[in-house]
């Protein structure tokens, strides 16, 4: 599996060109990535945990970020890394906080202390993340790096990060989907 394969199953299966599309940044957009296309179908997800996995920081324990999107990129990856002997834990982030059961916004097995890496599938503006970030602060998780999928953000989100003092990565850019703005 490769880097390759996962690019082409993001352009054949996610990519769409038949906006305009309205972005979760309220930007419009002649074009929209549904990640989930890739990353919830078995061979997609593979793919997505094994190139996520080569960018994750060796002292993170855990990887997740903001429901739904980091969903499946973070159990595909915290898979990637059980198989080829490092271990990780999957977690996710609520928006909102449950009154029931264990309640809280974070879910999977991650602590107070833990150091972790936000997961974001598509990003414009980072915000998914770093809503993601604050809930993680909040509850003495540690954050060491943010990653998406694919950044469409042109910089703008290793920008903001790079001001909270995260360090960002993706794993493709509009320029590698052959699209742009």
């Amino acid at each position: 599996m490769s880097r390759e394969a996962l690019l082409q199953h993001l352009i054949e299966h996610a990519l769409r060109t038949d906006g305009p599309f309205t972005l979760r940044s309220g930007a419009i957009s002649s074009w929209y990535l549904d990640a989930r296309q890739t990353t919830f179908d078995g061979e997609g997800a593979a793919l997505a945990g094994e190139a996520v996995l080569e960018l994750v920081d060796p002292t993170v324990v855990a990887v997740g970020g903001m429901t739904m999107g980091a969903d499946p990129i973070a159990v595909a990856t915290a898979i990637a890394g059980a198989r080829s002997g490092r271990p990780l834990k999957a977690f996710s982030v609520r928006k909102e906080a449950k009154d029931h059961g264990t309640g809280g916004r974070i879910v999977g097995p991650v602590r107070a202390g833990d150091r972790v890496c936000v997961l974001e599938d598509t990003t414009t503006t980072g915000s998914a993340a770093r809503e993601a970030v604050e809930a993680l602060r909040a509850e003495g998780i540690e954050v060491a790096q943010v990653v998406a999928l694919v950044d469409r953000s042109g910089g703008a989100a290793a920008a903001r990060f790079e001001e909270a003092g995260i360090p960002f990565t993706a794993v493709f850019d509009t320029a590698a989907l052959g699209v742009g703005e």
